[in-house]
């Protein structure tokens, strides 16, 4: 594997297995790290949206909800205060992992009208000053949730999307062109040949893409902790007990479906090894 660049960016689009990267003149040369400065200039209270449902499985995949974890921590270090949002599918994983004292919310599955009022509910009630979003399914524009082989999922996906629809300061991670944020460069997702066409519509206010969404939020965690001179990142063991105890809790490989200690088709050791070269970026940084 030819993991590596000089840029955290290049780190994160490593052995692109979809065609993610072709995306990435469309987007700021530095997307990662301007997105890190955006998440560090809205301090505070912080909603993160992650867990995506896999058809074949009947589960939520390895990717997302480890990118979302680390993102979390990072940031109630810095002080915020988080809370995560997924579905049943994924928040039983997210409590166990986190424990009782973590806020995790259930968004129901159910129609457009309950989800709207939901949304507003839920925002009203954490007052979020930032949302960030994870590797989470988003409509396209037939309203219409659909995975990375455009089988529809709209029944087992909750509307979370309808939570970017109020304004609030944003920050989006996506790997496929179908996730939340992707909406940002939807024009531009079509003529790519792996990638959807009918991508998701829902846009941010920051958008990082990476061949994994999980290596695109550890990628924001470096960035981040380049900016505070702090590392912010988890370690490789924290990592790779994480998502094999996802695994053994029944959480799938996204690439395949199967229950596999891998995430999108990469290994536990493959993973391990971009971690690695993040930690060596924030400490390379640190030095200077």
């Amino acid at each position: 594997m030819n993991f590596g660049g000089e840029t955290i960016e290049d780190i994160i689009l490593s052995e692109d297995k979809r065609g993610v990267s072709e995306l990435r003149p469309f987007l700021p040369a530095d997307f990662c790290d301007q997105a890190a400065r955006y998440i560090l200039d809205h301090p505070g209270k912080v909603a993160i949206i992650t867990g995506f449902y896999i058809l074949t499985a009947g589960q939520h995949e390895t990717d997302g909800p480890p990118g979302a974890i680390a993102l979390g921590n990072a940031l109630q270090e810095l002080g915020s205060q988080v809370t995560y949002v997924t579905d049943r599918h994924t928040a039983p994983m997210m409590r166990k992992w986190l424990g009782d004292k973590a806020d995790v919310v259930d968004f129901p599955i159910t129609g457009e009208d309950e989800s709207r009022a939901v949304a507003e509910q839920l925002l009203n009630e954490l007052g979020p000053n930032l949302l960030i979003t994870i590797e989470r399914c988003g409509r396209n524009a037939s309203d219409v949730y659909l995975n990375m082989l455009s089988r529809d999922i709209t029944e087992y996906t909750a509307r979370l999307d309808y939570l970017f629809e109020h304004g609030l300061p944003s920050v989006g991670i996506g790997d496929g062109g179908n996730e939340i944020g992707m909406g940002n460069v939807a024009e531009h997702i079509p003529p790519v040949d792996r990638l959807p066409e009918e991508p998701a519509i829902s846009t941010v206010d920051r958008l990082v893409i990476a061949s994994v969404s999980n290596w695109g939020g550890y990628g924001l965690v470096a960035a981040m902790s380049r900016q505070v001179g702090r590392n912010l990142l988890p370690s490789i063991e924290e990592d790779a007990r994480l998502i094999t105890e996802m695994v053994d809790d029944g959480a799938v490989d996204g690439g395949s479906g199967q229950n596999r200690y891998y995430v999108d088709n990469f290994t536990l050791e493959e993973n391990a090894q971009l971690l690695r070269l993040l930690h060596e970026k924030v400490e390379q940084a640190s030095k200077r």
